[in-house]
C-alpha cells in the first residue's frame, strides 16, 4: 500500500497493528514520542485494562479530568447521539460485555441482549471533565482508533514529515503529494477486493461486522437502544478531511442513514448491506469492481 522505497515503522498498540509510512525512516526520538503517546491513549481509554483512568468508572461513580484531545471526542459523539437517537453511545460497553466481549476476551455471552443507560440519565461529559453518576463501561471503539490516527498524524507534521502514510488496521490517515490506491476488503472474504480508492490527503476508515465475530452471529457493532448487533450493514467506508470523523461516520452508517449525516458532515461513503447491494455517496470517489 505504501510507494515502494518507503520506510515503514510497524508497531502494535491499543489491540492491533499499525504502520506508519514515510519516504526517511522515522528518527528514533520520535517512535519513542508515537510509541508514548499509543501507550498514554491507551491508558486513558481501554476498558481491556484495569489500570485505565475510565476504568476506575466502572468499579464506582466518580469524576476524572481526561486529556484535552477528550474534548474533540466527546464532541463527536454528543453530535452522533443525538442523530441517532441513542443508537451510537459511549456507554456501550456494558452491552459488549454481556454479550461476551469482554476485558477477557471470553467470547462468552453471560444474558440476553441489554441496551445501556441513557447517557443523559448516568453521565456528565464535557470537553475534558467527566462524571459518572453510576458505575458505567465507557467504550470509544467507534471513534478512538481514528482519533489516534490524527494524533500521529500531528506528531508527525510537526517533526517535519510533510509526506506520510498512518495505517491503524485499516483506518488511515494520508498527508503529501504521493497519494496511494488503497482496496476494499470483500466483506466475506478478506482475500478478495470489491473496489478501490486513491487516498489524497484525506482519511478513510471503515467498520465491519465481520472482523469479530462469535457465537451464534454476535459482532462488536451494537445498537446503544437495545444492545444487539446490527445485521442489516455489514460493512462501510468513509472519506473525511480527518479519521477521527471517518472513524465515527463508518460506525454511524450502521445505524442511521447516510443523508441525515450528511446535514451536519462533510464527508464522502460507501456502505454495503447484508444482502450485498453497495451504496454510496454522490461524491464518492472511488471505483468498485463489477
Amino acid at each position: 500500500m505504501a510507494h515502494p522505497g518507503w520506510s515503514i515503522f510497524s508497531f502494535e498498540g491499543i489491540g492491533t497493528g499499525w504502520d506508519i509510512s514515510t519516504p526517511e525512516p522515522l528518527a528514533p526520538a520520535l517512535t519513542k514520542t508515537v510509541l508514548d503517546t499509543v501507550e498514554a491513549y491507551d491508558r486513558t481509554w481501554s476498558r481491556f485494562r484495569s489500570d485505565s483512568l475510565v476504568s476506575g468508572l466502572s468499579r464506582s461513580p466518580g469524576s476524572i479530568t481526561l486529556p484535552e484531545h477528550a474534548a474533540e471526542l466527546q464532541e463527536l459523539y454528543s453530535v452522533l447521539y443525538r442523530l441517532s437517537q441513542g443508537a451510537m453511545t459511549p456507554l456501550i460497553g456494558s452491552s459488549l460485555e454481556r454479550l461476551g466481549y469482554d476485558a477477557a476476551y471470553s467470547l462468552s455471552p453471560s444474558g440476553v441482549p441489554q441496551a445501556p443507560a441513557r447517557w443523559e440519565d448516568v453521565l456528565e461529559w464535557t470537553g475534558t471533565a467527566m462524571t459518572a453518576k453510576e458505575p458505567l463501561v465507557l467504550d470509544i471503539g467507534a471513534a478512538g482508533k481514528g482519533q489516534l490516527v490524527d494524533l500521529l498524524g500531528g506528531l508527525l507534521h510537526e517533526a517535519g514529515h510533510s509526506d506520510f502514510l498512518v495505517d491503524g488496521s485499516g483506518d488511515m490517515l494520508h498527508s503529501g503529494s504521493h497519494p496511494v490506491t488503497v482496496a476494499f476488503e470483500h466483506p466475506y472474504d478478506p482475500k478478495q477486493a470489491i473496489g478501490t480508492v486513491e487516498l489524497d490527503n484525506a482519511a478513510l476508515c471503515a467498520s465491519a461486522s465481520n472482523r469479530r465475530v462469535w457465537d451464534d452471529g454476535l459482532h462488536h457493532v451494537l445498537d446503544g437502544t437495545t444492545g444487539k448487533p446490527i445485521h442489516t450493514t455489514v460493512a462501510t467506508w468513509t472519506m473525511a478531511a480527518g479519521a477521527l470523523e471517518a472513524d465515527g461516520l463508518a460506525t454511524a452508517l450502521f445505524m442511521m442513514e447516510p443523508a441525515l449525516l450528511e446535514q451536519e458532515f462533510e464527508f464522502s461513503w460507501l456502505r454495503v448491506s447484508s444482502a450485498g447491494a453497495a451504496t454510496y455517496s454522490g461524491g464518492f470517489e472511488g471505483r468498485l469492481f463489477t
